[in-house]
């Protein structure tokens, strides 16, 4: 009983660090930042609503680099390589709910069979690793990404490192403005810089254009061959 209590008790947190951090950087951080503080004033009750938030954030469909944010006040620049850990792991769920449902969807579905297999088509000319990466610096929900690749797939393995490395400019990002809270409070900005997102989203698009125009050449003469 006292343990479940105590995983429950951590899930709160973990919801409660994560809300406290999307009001800290959408709005003043005034009213936030204590409690925020007291947060980070443990590392291991920090870390555990850490590894919370991690946990249920793919179910409450917040944005993955809130993760980093997070990371960013509690740790410092520290928390990046910790950011880029929370986002990879928080990738898993719906990667593995589209690999579990992949085949039924595709006995069932004429539609999901096709998109399935364009995406292996996609995933084979890419590559696994380049595809989840440069798909990953594209300005798109993280969660469509992973059920995407589970959908195609692609292995575990060329998940994990695609994300980790197309995910690191997003944590450095997220880790910034963590890092700024507390000087938000004293009349400071922090967002993401449009020129950082218009350069990963064009370093994306380099990585996957050749492949998917490949594919969709290579779809669109199969009949006629």
């Amino acid at each position: 009983m006292n343990r479940r209590t105590g995983i429950v008790g951590y899930v709160l947190a973990g919801g409660a660090l994560a809300a406290l951090a999307a009001v800290a950087w959408a709005v003043s951080p005034d009213a936030v930042l204590g409690p925020l503080s007291w947060f980070a004033g443990d590392p291991v009750r920090f870390g555990a609503a850490l590894v919370a938030l991690t946990a249920v954030r793919p179910f409450l469909a917040w944005p993955t680099t809130l993760l980093a944010v997070v990371a960013g006040f509690g740790y410092g620049w520290a928390g990046v390589p910790v950011g880029v850990a929370a986002m990879v792991a928080t990738a898993l769920p719906p990667y593995w709910l589209a690999r579990a449902g992949r085949v039924r969807a595709r006995e069932c579905s004429r539609l999901a069979d096709r998109l399935c297999g364009a995406g292996e088509r996609f995933a084979d000319a890419t590559g696994g690793v380049r595809a989840v990466a440069g798909t990953r610096l594209l300005p798109v929900p993280s969660d469509a990404v992973s059920v995407a690749a589970g959908g195609a797939g692609v292995r575990l393995r060329s998940l994990l490192v695609g994300t980790a490395v197309g995910e690191f400019p997003w944590a450095v990002v997220g880790v910034a403005i963590g890092v700024s809270v507390d000087r938000l409070a004293e009349g400071g900005t922090a967002s993401i810089d449009p020129a950082a997102v218009l350069a990963m989203a064009g370093v994306g698009a380099l990585l996957l254009g050749g492949p998917l125009y490949r594919t969709f050449t290579s779809d669109s003469a199969s009949p006629t061959a």
